[in-house]
């Protein structure tokens, strides 16, 4: 017989619940609870042990649900199966449908001798009585008018649906989707959308893919509606953010670099020849010259095979998704760093899709009822969308489909066990390619790739944008014919106008050569100031450093202009690996960057992970707020020989180079105390071993929280310099998750709450005579730039294609006159005053 678990907070309700059921079948079900928690004053809560063995009370090989009430319980009830067999949780579901209508019905099913799947299919159509008996009667009571103004002190399962006008330019395009999708999300309310302009038929407001593929664009009117407890609450969300024209200025377009994402159509017709020349979409402007060299990654195919485990496909799928989340938030955090928060948000709309509910929804049903394998399910629901996409008249909406696709096929790459393709390099080439993923895009070695040219493709393709983002020339869109080139032959190509010449003549060489070194001398103009020192007109010097990831951001960082490097960010070394990495490989890395910057100086951040950076092999539990959770030092205190290892390796570096060593999100004095000693215990197993280290390490800090603000000038004597993670910082000090799209836009660095806490930790930092910097996302900023030097930060450090401007600003400024701005700033009362201010200036 299936078991049920019921998981709440009130160990009373889950009580109500099972005497209920149980009177209904005559105690025959198997049912367990686990409610509430041993505590008399606040007994509200769950325990993940008390749902383990909840679970294991009532397990059999039939099968267990779990149902569950509210957020934590879901956490709780995650947490739980990691404690059963992996034989044993493949026959455990964790089930959305509500707690108390959905447990019901499962008990009464379970005690007929229902196999899991009935069970389940029970559980979640137990509303479906209840909500067509009360529709039926609202609409008996009152006119469709009247029932879109139904009082919220009403029956909440009755609809409500308000109209709004996007004005953003771009309408719902993929990153105000997602926004609008992730809010959804949050609430239990079905909620769907409309485009009233176009007349279509209402979404899953909660479906990434159907959200998008509605078509809003600037000026349409859509309808928003919402039916559940919460509906008020989701469409109030919604309303806000639309009306805050999802955080976009109106008529702002994407832009990436100063770019329209929608770039000029070519003057020819893509793919025509006229003489040796083809034209296709520019994308990415610069002139390219050089060979080529072919990437035909290969795309998978599945064979429609049946299964006679439909249980262990879902499971599987499972486990791919959730491999390919992890992936896709490592790539995102790549991208973030090098090239900006703006174009790693591209990939958020990956990680929705991968929690599509329509798509998840459709491959649980091929699964299920029609007995696909896993990998034969999930590419049958992605080719759908994807043609879903490619069927849309709308050129921007029509490039998602490369989206979809890239997510697609990164999941099937887990669930058939292949890795993907990767287009490695020995000299600089021009690429060429059928079409490239965001993915492929994204790690691209900017410093081997010196244009892309695909066959498909456009500039509104997120494949596009990236390359702008990465200044690589690109022309897309081109045709068949380009893949008749053969590796190693040399053509030309001019990302401005979309032309490609195939072997070129000596005049067309000559002309494009021009053309080339004339944007390669602006570009390196403007580098050749970047490498002056940057002095403020009265003397005073801040040092620009750049924050990285690998050999290859160093090397780009010096050609703009860094004199170092202010935070490298070593988390990376341990992410997509099934262990640790050993201490040797981390000295490898180390030295390398480290001599690539010789001599300027490298400041290492140790491991920074947590809820929201996961390493697998740490098997760090989920959190409901991994950003106020075990993250940063707290959770490197607890695995002392992963820090212990790490610092080996970075002081075994510091012998001959000038490394620096940073903590990362330390709030009390304690906690780097701690991690001195551990720094103490490898200092001391290296001088017995003879190991030769830089003895006088500077030891640093991130300031990125309020606490460690408060306490500076203690935190002050334990350490040699702070670094200032605006990012981080803001949205502690405005209590505001930057990820929560509904309250991401008070997680402002500009806002005068934010400034005054620099302003406090750089003066405690200068009583102290130690010196301050800012590594966040304001330092890249040259709209903030006078303001931080006006309040006494010595070093910059941000993405190195900022540093020209940065430097530009200073070399242009007094101390005096930053001063004034600062100080002026700091009076203000929004961080909208502080930008209008300065853009005044």
């Amino acid at each position: 017989m299936v078991g049920i678990v019921i998981v709440s907070h009130s160990q009373k309700l889950a009580q109500g619940v099972q005497e209920l059921a149980q009177q209904m079948v005559g105690g025959a079900g198997k049912c367990a609870i686990a409610a509430g928690i041993d505590d008399p004053e606040n007994p509200f809560g769950t325990d993940v042990m008390q749902v383990y063995q909840a679970i294991d009370s009532v397990y059999s090989d039939d099968g267990v649900v779990v149902f569950m009430d509210l957020g934590s319980a879901v956490m709780s009830a995650e947490m739980a199966l990691e404690f059963l067999a992996e034989e044993q949780r493949k026959n455990v579901i964790l089930c959305e449908a509500p707690l108390v209508e959905g447990a019901i019905a499962a008990i009464v099913q379970a005690a007929t001798g229902a196999n899991l799947e009935q069970v389940l299919a029970e559980a979640r159509g137990a509303l479906a009585a209840k909500t067509l008996s009360l529709v039926e009667m609202a609409i008996a009571q009152v006119s469709p008018h009247d029932a879109l103004s139904i009082p919220s002190s009403g029956n909440q399962e009755l609809p409500r649906e308000i109209h709004l006008t996007v004005q953003n330019q771009m309408g719902l395009h993929a990153r105000p989707a997602a926004k609008f999708v992730t809010i959804a999300s949050r609430f239990q309310s079905k909620v769907t959308l409309k485009n009233l302009t176009n007349n279509s038929d209402a979404v899953n407001a909660k479906s990434i893919n159907q959200v998008v593929t509605l078509g809003v664009r600037n000026g349409n009117k859509i309808a928003i509606a919402a039916s559940g407890l919460d509906a008020d609450e989701v469409l109030a969300a919604l309303q806000e953010l639309v009306e805050a024209n999802f955080g976009e200025e109106v008529g702002e377009r994407e832009t990436i670099l100063g770019q329209n994402s929608i770039a000029p159509e070519p003057v020819k017709n893509k793919g025509e020849k006229i003489q040796n020349c083809l034209f296709g979409i520019p994308a990415s402007p610069g002139v390219a010259i050089g060979k080529v060299t072919l990437y035909q990654p290969a795309f998978l195919t599945v064979e429609q095979q049946k299964t006679e485990n439909p249980q262990a496909e879902w499971q599987q799928l499972q486990t791919a998704i959730s491999t390919a989340r992890h992936q896709i938030q490592i790539l995102r955090n790549q991208i973030s760093a090098t090239a900006g928060e703006e174009e790693a948000a591209i990939f958020d709309a990956h990680l929705l899709c991968l929690e599509d509910p329509v798509l998840i929804q459709r491959t649980r049903q091929l699964i299920f009822e029609d007995t696909f394998i896993a990998a034969a399910a999930w590419k049958t629901v992605i080719d759908e969308t994807v043609a879903s996409y490619e069927a849309m008249s709308d050129l921007y909406l029509k490039a998602r489909a490369g989206d979809v696709s890239d997510v697609g096929q990164r999941v099937l790459r887990s669930l058939v066990g292949t890795v993907p393709t990767t287009l490695d390099l020995q000299e600089p080439a021009i690429v060429l390619a059928t079409d490239l993923t965001p993915s492929e895009t994204a790690q691209l070695d900017v410093t081997k790739v010196l244009g892309i040219c695909t066959v498909l493709g456009g500039a509104n393709s997120h494949s596009g944008i990236l390359a702008r983002s990465l200044n690589i020339p690109a022309v897309l869109g081109v045709g068949a014919e380009l893949l008749s080139l053969e590796n190693g032959a040399l053509i030309a190509m001019d990302g401005e106008t979309g032309q490609i010449w195939l072997q070129p003549d000596e005049q067309q060489l000559n002309e494009l050569q021009i053309k080339r070194d004339e944007g390669l001398a602006t570009v390196q103009a403007l580098k050749t100031v970047a490498q002056q020192p940057a002095i403020t007109r009265d003397g005073n010097q801040i040092k620009v450093m750049a924050n990285i990831l690998t050999v290859g951001d160093a090397k780009n960082s010096l050609e703009n202009g860094a004199e170092g490097v202010g935070l490298l960010r070593s988390e990376f070394l341990y992410m997509e690996r099934l262990i640790a990495p050993s201490e040797e490989e981390q000295l490898e890395v180390y030295q390398a960057i480290a001599s690539t910057l010789s001599p300027h100086p490298l400041i290492i951040r140790a491991l920074d992970i947590g809820g929201d950076k996961p390493i697998y092999y740490l098997n760090l539990p989920q959190e409901a707020n991994p950003f106020l959770g075990w993250r940063g030092i707290r959770s490197l205190l607890d695995f002392p020989d992963i820090l212990k290892t790490q610092l080996r390796a970075i002081l075994r570096a510091s012998y001959q180079h000038p490394i620096k060593l940073m903590f990362p999100m330390v709030s009390s004095a304690r906690e780097i105390r701690a991690a001195k000693e551990i720094l103490a215990t490898a200092k001391t197993e290296l001088r017995t071993e003879g190991i030769q280290f830089n003895e006088s390490l500077e030891v640093g800090i991130m300031i990125e929280v309020p606490a460690a603000v408060v306490m500076a000038d203690k935190l002050a004597t334990e350490v040699d310099f702070f670094s200032i993670g605006t990012n981080d910082l803001s949205q502690y000090v405005m209590a505001s998750d930057r990820t929560n799209p509904k309250v991401a836009n008070l997680a402002d660095a500009f806002e005068p709450a934010v400034l005054r806490m620099i302003q406090q930790t750089a003066i405690a930092a200068h009583k102290a005579n130690i010196w301050v910097g800012v590594c966040g996302e304001l330092a890249s900023s040259p709209l903030a730039t006078p303001i931080l030097v006006g309040l006494g930060v010595d070093e910059l450090s941000m993405n190195s294609s900022a540093i020209p401007a940065v430097k530009a600003v200073i070399s242009e400024l007094t101390m005096e006159e930053a001063q004034a701005i600062a100080y002026a700033v700091l009076e203000l009362d929004s961080a909208e005053a502080v930008k209008n201010y300065l853009a005044a200036r």
